[in-house]
């Protein structure tokens, strides 16, 4: 099909099955939903090359193929066998891929954290017939419970009451500090909550977080010292997530290590907005870390949780 310029895509937002990649046309117009193993393809309707896919066109004409994938492992999952590229339900909470002998899973039913709030004191997950995922509903607690769940969320003021339309104004502000980073090397994630938004509502909150390259190579302890604390990459870096790169190059500091046995963790951080360019062209913005002081002790995070351990696998190319 001819490709005609200048493009025109639809207005509306591209809505896609989850686990779905978002990719360019053959004219590298507009984004589609790329077509899964088995489905048939073309080059204005692109297989899901992310994950190891290829349209292949030697079996069917007329400018279509089928979605195949690379040669690799199977899974087995629960004495069933998947081919690699394959995508499953082995709940109806969760949509899986194999990729090449690893299961990769991404969860359908929303995990979004909600805690007490003026509005909804009480709030449950609870779970409804015919229907997979749980749902949140505010149970009515009595007016003696609302105004200890109220006031712990917003400032006394006996002049004016708190109301729904002016909630940030009244807002006392409630921020945990940041979890620990969920990687010891590498890209991960650190998490905390708070309720500095417009509603006044306790919510989770994301950023990235690097404690140190799993490839940095930690300059010699000095005669007498046990510890490299902060060192610094002698040029700058550009950030790598999910296959994005940052629009920016920086020169962060990184926590070193000991050898007494002994962790080095950031101790001292701040926040700031880090944009990424996607090879398709996209751009995103996303909270990150950059660390200031680092500190040792013994406190060491273990390999037993799965989001710190060190073997992990992602799409090929992945991207947000």
């Amino acid at each position: 099909q001819a490709c005609t310029y200048p493009c025109q895509c639809p207005s509306q937002p591209l809505q896609c099955p989850a686990g779905t990649s978002h990719v360019l046309d053959a004219c590298g117009c507009c984004k589609v939903c790329a077509r899964q193993l088995g489905e048939l393809c073309s080059l204005q309707k692109p297989c899901d090359h992310h994950k190891g896919l290829y349209c292949n066109f030697s079996k069917i004409h007329r400018g279509s193929g089928i979605c195949l994938a690379h040669e690799g492992a199977t899974c087995d999952l629960l004495g069933k066998i998947y081919h690699n590229g394959e995508s499953f339900q082995p709940t109806c909470k969760l949509q899986c891929i194999c990729m090449d002998g690893a299961i990769g899973c991404i969860p359908l039913c929303s995990d979004d954290l909600r805690l007490p709030s003026p509005e909804c004191p009480n709030p449950r997950r609870v779970k409804f017939r015919n229907k997979c995922c749980e749902e949140w509903i505010c149970e009515e607690g009595s007016e003696e419970n609302r105004f200890e769940t109220a006031m712990a969320v917003f400032r006394e003021d006996p002049a004016h009451k708190p109301e729904l339309n002016n909630l940030q104004e009244n807002c006392l502000v409630q921020t945990t500090e940041w979890s620990a980073c969920s990687k010891s090397c590498g890209m991960g994630i650190s998490a905390r909550v708070t309720n500095d938004n417009p509603q006044c509502r306790l919510e989770k909150e994301t950023r990235l977080c690097m404690v140190r390259p799993c490839d940095f190579s930690v300059e010699k302890t000095k005669k007498g010292k046990k510890c490299v604390r902060t060192p610094k990459p002698r040029q700058s870096l550009h950030f790598e997530f999910s296959g994005c790169t940052s629009t920016r190059s920086y020169r962060p500091k990184f926590c070193g290590s000991c050898t007494d046995g002994r962790c080095c963790t950031p101790y001292v951080t701040s926040t700031v907005e880090v944009e990424f360019r996607c090879p398709e062209g996209d751009f995103f913005q996303r909270k990150m870390m950059f660390i200031k002081v680092c500190s040792c002790h013994y406190d060491c995070p273990r390999d037993n949780d799965i989001f710190l351990a060190t073997y992990h696998r992602r799409m090929i190319g992945d991207h947000v």
